[in-house]
């Protein structure tokens, strides 16, 4: 118990009980580890799915640019304009040596795309990964079947 109060020989009890503060601790543990990986999203993008899709390295090697459908950009979850994102690229991808990302929603119009594209390569990037989703993976709100595509050739 915690502090007892008696006439007896013990009088008052002078230790801790650990045992609350051990049940808060493992229950904000498994609050931190349940909502930790919820955090790393950024920004919210539909992303197209495709067939073949490997998972995103983690660490902090990596930036991650993302198109919105309305054409905003981000650098991870930074909004970035376009007229800046030269320099953006140059200070955080190429003089940190970062491998670059790009996730582009699937009602981005096509010539936005390839207009970031094109301010990438002209950084000097040449390693650019397209982030999409697999096509087994529905959303919760999803009802139809991705409809499978030809290859390119």
């Amino acid at each position: 118990m915690g502090a007892a109060v008696g006439k007896g020989p013990r009088g008052y009890m002078a230790e801790i009980n650990v045992t609350p503060f051990v049940d808060v601790m493992l229950v904000l543990l498994i609050i931190f580890m349940v909502t930790a990986p919820m955090l790393t999203q950024g920004v919210d993008v539909d992303l197209p799915k495709t067939r073949s899709v490997r998972t995103l390295p983690a660490g902090s090697d990596h930036l991650v640019l993302s198109i919105k459908k309305d054409g905003a950009i981000y650098l991870d979850e930074y909004n970035v304009p376009f007229e800046d994102l030269r320099n953006h690229l140059q200070n955080l991808v190429v003089s940190q040596n970062k491998q670059l990302y790009l996730r582009a929603d699937k009602d981005v119009a096509y010539g936005v795309v390839v207009k970031v594209m094109g301010e990438i390569k002209s950084v000097g990037i040449e390693k650019l990964g397209i982030v999409a989703e697999s096509a087994d993976e529905q959303k919760p709100g999803d009802t139809a079947k991705a409809s499978p595509k030809a290859p390119a050739s």
